[in-house]
């Protein structure tokens, strides 16, 4: 489980710096979901199945209104890839930050980090991630309803700037 988990952060910092220095949107829109998909398996890993399920069904709701809006608005011809020089380089810069950050702050973090949600107690009757939701919903009701209607207005939004001049069928004859 460990060689898993290092799999998974080793990629996750991989994505991220794909991610922070490809231009296109294309590859940034497909390698931002390989990333969520990344870190939700770093969050299973520590025992946060509902959270990770969760949070991935949002982000890739999230991910197709920020693709529709950004593939409509930077339409490219011959975009540059991750294989591009100047990516590379990119790559390359923030991979060395983040080299020097960890030798920064190697000291001891890996010690306590591993334990997961459920593991110090025997029986349980419920579990860590599905006791947060219960309770988001018992506290933050309201909040949550006017997340999702600030949600849904984006999307229309999103909708709106991306339909252009053209109207589809919906256009008055």
């Amino acid at each position: 489980m460990t060689y898993v988990m290092i799999l998974f952060l080793f990629g996750l910092v991989l994505g991220l710096a794909a991610v922070a220095s490809n231009p296109s949107p294309y590859f940034a829109a497909l390698g931002l979901v390989v990333v969520a998909g990344l870190g939700c398996g770093v969050l299973v890993g520590h025992g946060g199945h509902f959270l990770s399920l969760v949070l991935f069904l949002i982000y890739l709701g999230g991910m197709l209104v920020v693709f529709a809006y950004s593939a409509a608005l930077a339409a490219e011809p011959y975009p540059e890839s991750w294989g591009s020089r100047s990516v590379m380089v990119h790559v390359f810069a923030y991979l060395v930050g983040v080299v020097m950050a960890s030798v920064l702050f190697w000291g001891g973090w890996y010690e306590t980090s591993w334990v997961p949600v459920d593991e110090l107690g025997e029986m349980f009757v419920l579990r860590g991630d599905s006791g947060g939701v219960a309770l988001m919903y018992a506290g933050g009701g309201g909040m949550l309803m006017i997340s999702a209607w600030v949600l849904f207005l984006t999307l229309l939004v999103v909708l709106e700037l991306t339909r252009g001049l053209a109207r589809g069928t919906v256009r008055a004859v």
